[in-house]
């Protein structure tokens, strides 16, 4: 597993100290038709925008929840070329913020397999950043049965990039259950989480998790999410959820189609690390 140098980050100016900006995790039920996907995310794409938010993130397979897992296969894009790559670019432009694309379905050197993509837009509709999702979901409990490495091939780098809402490291749901991860990302200031859990994890397991990583990290964790019943029978947990350094949950949505918002505050994130400097005292075998 490799880690982004200084070098291949893409470079952005940073926010001041104490600057605040609203930003959103838009939540989803996504269904096997990605012209309809893509058309309901831009609706609520268009009320976060209207909202104020200026980083607007997308839930994990946003544009295609299929009948089987095997669906997405027909619809993988190349890299930087595609209806839903466009999609993303071109309304990124259009509303003047920055978009991240939970996951996109990407083409691999396997062919019955894809990546399953983060992809983050600046607001000139550039795309800055990719991850590849490294953990891939198995669970065999009940009627749930899940297998995701026999359609997605495991990615290997950890991405965090600068931007101007703060440094932010990239996963993809199920990454959540590795705490180790986001320490690979060094000191990030927004983590970014879209997923699809499932309802049984979710209930159990997700806003646990999603609150973990943002004490231990005192970062703000954004994390939009898939949230209903879908056409394939499939019931994803939903509750999407805006989280800060300290852990309290800012603002949710249980289940539906939606949006959530919350504003980010570098001061108060500041006098957080300050108070409980956590991340410096940071000791493993070496102490």
């Amino acid at each position: 597993m490799s880690t982004n140098t200084d070098a291949e980050l893409t470079a952005f100016p940073s926010s001041k100290t104490g600057a605040k900006v609203k930003v959103a995790a838009v939540q989803m039920a996504s269904g096997p038709s990605v012209t309809a996907n893509l058309e309901e995310a831009a609706r609520l794409i268009e009320e976060a925008a209207d909202k104020g938010a200026q980083l607007i993130v997308l839930p994990e397979y946003f544009c295609i929840m299929g009948l089987k897992d095997t669906d997405k296969l027909a619809v993988r894009e190349n890299p930087g070329e595609g209806e839903v790559q466009n999609f993303l670019s071109e309304t990124a432009k259009r509303l003047g913020v920055w978009l991240v694309g939970g996951s996109v379905p990407l083409v691999s050197p396997v062919s019955d397999k894809i990546y399953n993509s983060c992809l983050v837009y600046d607001e000139q509709g550039q795309q800055v950043a990719r991850y590849d999702k490294i953990h891939l979901f198995g669970l065999s409990l009940g009627s749930e049965n899940f297998a995701e490495e026999k359609t997605i091939d495991a990615g290997n780098r950890v991405v965090a990039i600068d931007s101007p809402f703060g440094r932010m490291g990239l996963s993809i749901c199920y990454d959540l259950r590795f705490p180790e991860l986001y320490r690979m990302m060094g000191k990030v200031d927004i983590i970014l989480a879209p997923s699809a859990f499932t309802a049984i994890t979710g209930k159990a397991h997700w806003e646990t998790l999603i609150r973990a990583r943002a004490i231990e990290n005192q970062a703000y964790l954004i994390a939009p999410a898939q949230g209903g019943f879908h056409v394939s029978g499939r019931e994803t947990n939903g509750d999407s959820m805006i989280v800060d350094p300290w852990g309290v949950v800012l603002d949710r949505l249980p289940r539906g189609a939606g949006v959530v918002i919350a504003e980010i505050d570098r001061a108060y994130q500041s006098s957080v690390r300050a108070s409980l400097p956590a991340l410096e005292h940071r000791c493993l075998l070496a102490c």
